[in-house]
């Protein structure tokens, strides 16, 4: 099968890719790894309970998590094997993986396009293939991939609109249509990225900052439609979930500051005690972090100096040498927005080798692996020029390939931090959603239960337990703020035995803090150490009054 625009280079790219992500998600899938994070399992059971709910519809994809990650996984999860083995969350973050590795090779022929002395040769395909391969064959993203998680997404949306942004600049004196069409699509590309994280948010205005004022006051006064179709997609995203909690919730700041919000569960945290999280309030520390998990995420300790050395060579050769690849620089915005997010955004980010020497959003430090891999390839590509011909070229281009091997082949060895952290933070969680589960199991097939989905969805996904036969706290009216004394939550809160057959509760939850215990019979008790236990009632009838 040939590419129809006769690019060879980018259809290898493309075809190695999809067969590197199907390649890991079978390993991982085969040895029950998709659902190790506990946000997976959220995520999947989000989008399902959009249509497998008491009161189905849009507005179970909640507020906090951003809704386009669900939306597009919600097809693959209909099918109840997909559902319970997590294999439909995964599917969008396998075509975001292809997306983003083709992203990453057509950024950087387009940057060194004119860079690359002439005639070519092999370098000029070395470098763009040099930055796919430090992308494609990083474990940690190659593990995320296979996940319902929402990095590896987000990355194909934030490289593309990096990518599109690149091609406005690079053609806004030569073809002007063409510039002007790009960052549209850029704009396109943001959108989608703002309704998938957060970051996207940093990212459009980043990109607004620089594309209005060159279309206004500078160079790109001829692209002012472009610019303006990029103003618009940027804020769509942010302003329309602004409003929808606004609408929903009454409060726009909803997901920020909301009972399910980051900065809600860090108090949460503080009023039991927890000293502050490292980076709280202390811009140098956060960034100190997080620039130390995106280290872990591309190699051990020894081998981590070298990756930092080459991403400010990289960005060192664009300010001093190469200006015209500045948008290369957009790249460094992840590194911004944590920063702000772990200072001021309650957002911890714990790594092994610092205090607290514990597991915790390492895997956030894999949203600056465009950033390695594209600067890395522009080191790459300075060095070669430097060498001008022959075996200084050969023997710097081995140079770079020794290191992707050095840095990547003792993380496969000793496996992923994203992985790890994974692991690291979900035996409990599985131990007790599992024995859960089993006793779920055995209950009547048509049973009726009440239940915090907060916490342990995962084991009415083990189970195969339909989200229908729930009454969780998705199932009231959020507009009533806080508390919907019509709703079916509350009300069967109130009375479980008239509305289900059991209740499931964990210690300090919102059943167990909520539901009337007089009309419960215990069943059974689950204990799992480090866990709150979980108790199963029976519903009977009491005698007060209703």
């Amino acid at each position: 099968m040939k590419p129809a625009n006769g690019d060879v280079h980018a259809f290898l790219v493309r075809q190695l890719a999809a067969a590197l992500s199907l390649t890991a998600f079978f390993y991982y899938w085969r040895h029950g790894d998709l659902l190790l994070y506990g946000d997976a399992v959220a995520h999947i059971n989000i989008a399902r309970r959009v249509f497998d709910s008491r009161t189905p519809g849009l507005l179970q994809l909640g507020t906090v998590w951003l809704p386009l990650p669900h939306l597009l996984m919600l097809p693959f999860i209909v099918s109840r094997w997909m559902w319970q083995t997590g294999a439909g969350g995964s599917i969008p973050s396998l075509f975001a993986y292809v997306l983003s590795v083709s992203g990453i090779f057509r950024l950087m022929r387009s940057l060194l396009g004119e860079w690359i002395p002439k005639p070519t040769g092999w370098t000029s395909h070395f470098t763009p293939y040099l930055a796919a391969i430090v992308f494609a064959l990083n474990p940690n993203l190659l593990y995320l991939q296979t996940t319902a998680m929402t990095e590896a997404l987000y990355l194909a949306f934030f490289i593309w609109a990096v990518v599109f942004f690149d091609d406005a600049a690079r053609l806004a004196e030569t073809d002007v249509p063409r510039a002007a069409s790009s960052l549209g699509k850029a704009g396109f590309a943001v959108v989608a990225a703002c309704l998938t994280r957060y970051d996207g948010w940093l990212l459009a205005a980043c990109m607004l900052a620089i594309a209005v004022p060159l279309a206004w006051l500078g160079k790109w006064k001829r692209l002012k439609s472009g610019a303006v179709k990029l103003l618009v997609l940027a804020l769509a995203g942010p302003l329309f979930w602004l409003v929808y909690n606004a609408g929903i919730y009454r409060n726009a700041l909803e997901f920020a500051n909301g009972p399910y919000s980051a900065r809600a569960i860090e108090e949460k945290a503080a009023a039991s005690g927890q000293p502050p999280h490292p980076g709280d309030h202390h811009l140098s520390a956060a960034f100190r972090y997080f620039l130390k998990a995106a280290e872990l995420n591309l190699a051990l300790p020894r081998v981590q100096p070298l990756w930092v050395g080459l991403l400010f060579f990289g960005s060192a050769i664009i300010v001093l040498c190469r200006r015209r690849l500045w948008p290369a620089l957009l790249l460094w915005v992840p590194a911004l927005f944590y920063t702000l997010s772990v200072a001021y955004g309650a957002v911890p980010i714990f790594v092994p080798v610092w205090w607290p020497f514990s597991h915790y959003n390492l895997r956030y430090g894999i949203q600056m692996l465009p950033a390695f891999a594209v600067l890395t390839g522009i080191a790459a590509q300075g060095l070669l020029n430097w060498a001008a011909k022959g075996k200084r070229q050969v023997l710097t281009a081995l140079a770079f390939l020794v290191v992707v091997a050095v840095s990547y082949l003792p993380l496969w060895i000793a496996g992923p931090v994203s992985f790890k952290e994974a692991l690291f933070n979900s035996r409990r969680r599985i131990a007790l959603e599992a024995e859960l589960a089993s006793v779920l199991e055995r209950l009547p097939g048509d049973s009726s239960f009440l239940m915090y989905l907060g916490d342990h969805v995962g084991a009415l996904e083990r189970a195969g337990i339909s989200l229908a036969r729930v009454i969780n706290e998705g199932n009231h009216r959020p507009w009533q703020q806080p508390w919907d004394p019509a709703g079916i939550w509350e009300r069967a809160l109130r009375q479980p035995a008239a509305y289900v057959d059991f209740v499931v509760a964990s210690d300090r939850d919102a059943v167990a803090s909520n539901v009337n215990a007089a009309e419960l019979v215990p069943l059974t008790i689950i204990h799992v150490s480090g866990e709150p236990p979980a108790t199963i009632y029976r519903t009977h009838k009491s005698n007060q009054a209703r």
